[in-house]
């Protein structure tokens, strides 16, 4: 920048220099010299008609009056109108180089000026380009930089010119990249090991209430069905089915969660579904013949799931049908309790989401959740909709 300015000043002031001089140095004719010519002729008069002129380092014409001056004229000569008597007799001619020598002066300064702008031009030109790969292309990089560290990429380094003053502004960009990368890995170490953690709890957890419950059915077995005990059992069946969705969660997040498909008939389904309501709330229903090809681990779970949360947000019957739907098998589960918000049911399958009729009820917001990873997982889906209660529509691909 500071060689651009020097080099443009240095331009300007030499072009400005130059035409004082050239106006300075222009040659003026000699108005001494012309007066001592016209007094001379006037005096020898009539010998400028003959032609006879006094001797003048001039070269100096005489045009009788009523001749042309036209071409004295073009030729920008210096013309003295003679008079001799108060009577206009011709014209004295001197030639004056003067306006010739301008006009060259003019047609230099033209030029000087015409190469002024062009160094002006390639000046401003370098002056960009210089701009363009020490300023404006560094600059881009760190912007594409910063988007793709916005994206979450930050594998690609960012290129550094150690020749330019900004190679150590990049150098520090790419070290916040590495550290970044550093901290994503430890953050993602870190949740690993709490997703570990929280599933070998889970699982350990689940053995000393399977003994709760055991010893809780032992005792109703000798002593009879107790409210207490009846109780102690319900309460059990449900921390088992929180941890075994906490835990089912987490293998999710963990990718250790498996589902393996096999083909069952509608019958062997019929009785995973019964199996699924131990208080009998199903009413009578029966399959359409079919073979689907499904995890039936994850079937039951699917169905403990849906069963339950029928009985504990709306405490009703539960009626399950299913029927064919082209290339897809539908079965229905619907209870017959208020439902839930319109706006509410298309998160219901969302991770720890709990609809606004399950305040005061126990729950995680997990079995909806994993409900619907495995119906993808299995190929088909899960939706619902409010229509004479809550129905969760199960598509299975046949």
């Amino acid at each position: 920048m500071r060689w651009l300015i020097a080099g443009v000043t240095a331009v300007l002031l030499g072009g400005v220099g130059l035409a004082l001089t050239t106006h300075q140095n222009a040659p003026e004719l000699d108005m001494i010299e012309v007066n001592r010519v016209i007094h001379a002729v006037t005096e020898e008069w009539p010998a400028a008609l003959a032609g006879q002129l006094p001797d003048s380092p001039l070269d100096v014409a005489f045009i009788p009056r009523g001749e042309s001056l036209h071409d004295r004229i073009r030729s920008r000569e210096t013309l003295v109108p003679l008079y001799v008597a108060g009577q206009a007799v011709g014209t004295v001619a001197f030639p004056n180089d003067a306006p010739g020598q301008i006009d060259a002066a003019q047609r230099h300064l033209t030029l000087l000026y015409f190469g002024q702008v062009a160094l002006l031009a390639l000046g401003a030109s370098a002056f960009v380009l210089h701009q363009q790969r020490t300023i404006q292309r560094p600059f881009a990089k760190m912007r594409q930089f910063a988007s793709r560290v916005a994206d979450g990429d930050l594998d690609a380094p960012l290129e550094m010119d150690r020749r330019n003053r900004f190679g150590a502004f990049s150098e520090s960009f790419d070290l916040m990249r590495e550290q970044l990368v550093i901290a994503r890995a430890n953050e993602e170490a870190a949740n690993l090991a709490k997703k570990e953690l929280v599933a070998s709890l889970s699982h350990d957890i689940k053995t000393p209430i399977t003994s709760i419950k055991t010893v809780a059915e032992l005792h109703q077995a000798k002593r009879g069905d107790t409210p207490e005990m009846t109780s102690i059992i319900a309460k059990a069946d449900q921390i088992d089915q929180l941890i075994t969705n906490l835990f089912t969660a987490t293998l999710e997040d963990l990718e250790q969660l498996s589902v393996a498909l096999e083909e069952f008939s509608a019958t062997e389904l019929e009785r995973d579904i019964r199996e699924a309501d131990p208080r009998g709330r199903i009413r009578p229903f029966r399959l359409p013949p079919c073979v689907l090809a499904i995890d039936r681990l994850r079937f039951r779970q699917i169905m403990d799931n849906l069963i339950g949360n029928a009985e504990k947000y709306a405490g009703t019957e539960v009626e399950v049908s299913g029927a064919f739907d082209g290339r897809f098998f539908v079965l229905t589960v619907r209870d017959f309790g208020p439902g839930v918000g319109e706006h509410e049911l298309t998160s219901l399958t969302a991770k720890f989401f709990r609809a606004e009729n399950s305040r005061g009820i126990q729950g995680a917001g997990l079995g909806l959740h994993l409900a619907a990873y495995f119906m993808h997982e299995m190929g088909g889906s899960l939706a619902f909709e409010n229509r004479d209660g809550l129905r969760a529509i199960l598509r299975f691909p046949l």
